[in-house]
């Protein structure tokens, strides 16, 4: 499913415009964004929990080479599935 069909499917759904539903779904995108950024850490009840962690620096190769390279210290999102959210789809 892409960003457009999710966008359509939304505005089925809610009875409302195609453009307001894009203007919901970006405000809600930017609003978690904020509060990754801000607080490390978002629950959505039922839905699940995304948060950011810390991922130390390692050594990697290049697959190409073969030449060991370092592979940077970074943060990335991840993402713990609900209980309801499980239960939908299994």
């Amino acid at each position: 499913m892409t960003k457009a069909d999710l966008v359509a499917d939304i505005a089925g759904k809610a009875s409302i415009t195609k453009a307001g539903s894009e203007r919901a779904l970006n405000t809600f995108l930017e609003a978690v964004q904020d509060i990754l950024v801000k607080d490390g850490k978002l629950t959505l009840t039922g839905f699940g929990t995304f948060s950011v962690e810390a991922r130390k620096e390692r050594k990697g190769r290049n697959p190409r080479t073969g030449a060991a390279i370092k592979i940077p210290a970074s943060k990335v999102v991840k993402f713990h599935p609900g209980k309801h959210l499980k239960d939908a789809i299994n």
